[in-house]
């Protein structure tokens, strides 16, 4: 489990299997942070709170308890490690920021997604198993895909996801099924933990510049592209209120 702040440097692969196949991979890297985490200072790459959970500079930790205690897991987690892109040179921009919640034996309990769109919306969606046991790194959790991310995918069918959290490594697969529950997208983001140092820091940077810029010019990039392979525009559909999904059979209580 990571217990100091780390350096987390992954390879992301994304897959659209239909209509028009098309695939993309790249280098990136992200802070690892366990909770509560204090602003991680940089001149190139930096973390502030503000970024995350309720955006409003407050510490993230409450806000993802309230979530877990809606559900009953907050008793149940002992250790939050936030994994979440650095804002570079005062940009950030993060698809997915996720919560990883274990308990005091180290087993993986939960895992929050933090997801927001390039219309500066945002949605969470809650993985855990319904009778609370461990989630184990060959097991896919499902929920129902209910926030709009790409103008190119319905707001309709289901993620399945999938988590192989250790003290070394992370791996992230989520894959995306329409309503016809036919795999249509697969995603994944996997690498290794470091200890994360100002040199590390800076060192990542100049490895992967303007990261968090390459991510939201990729997005643009790979739309155009679809939208030239003659892929029909979807109109963003009004949020819904329900800000947080959670896996199948989870409930409140």
């Amino acid at each position: 489990m990571v217990i100091t702040p780390q350096l987390y440097t992954a390879q992301v692969v994304h897959k659209r299997l239909f209509p028009k196949a098309n695939a993309f991979h790249y280098g990136i890297y992200y802070l690892a942070l366990p909770l509560p985490a204090a602003s991680v200072p940089g001149r190139f790459a930096s973390f502030h709170r503000k970024d995350v959970g309720r955006r409003d500079g407050s510490d993230p930790t409450p806000w993802v308890r309230g979530i877990l205690a809606e559900y009953g897991l907050d008793g149940e987690t002992q250790h939050i490690i936030l994994v979440t892109m650095p804002r570079v040179l005062g940009y950030v921009f993060n698809p997915v920021s996720f919560y990883f919640c274990v308990d005091d034996q180290r087993a993986l309990r939960a895992v929050l997604c933090e997801v927001h769109n390039t219309f500066g919306e945002q949605h969470n969606y809650l993985c855990a198993n319904p009778d609370h046991t461990p989630i184990t790194a060959d097991q896919w959790l499902e929920a129902e895909k209910v926030f709009h991310v790409s103008p190119f995918l319905k707001r309709h069918g289901d993620y399945k996801f999938r988590f192989d959290f250790t003290a070394d490594a992370l791996g992230i697969w989520i894959d995306y099924y329409d309503a016809d529950q036919q795999k249509q997208l697969v995603t994944s983001l996997t690498g290794t933990f470091a200890p994360l140092t100002p040199h590390a820091l800076q060192r990542a940077f100049w490895r992967h510049p303007l990261v968090a810029v390459k991510a939201i010019s990729l997005i643009h990039w790979q739309a155009l592209k679809l939208l030239l392979c003659g892929i029909r525009f979807i109109t963003k559909p009004a949020q819904l209120v329900q800000r947080t999904t959670a896996t199948r059979n989870l409930n409140k209580i």
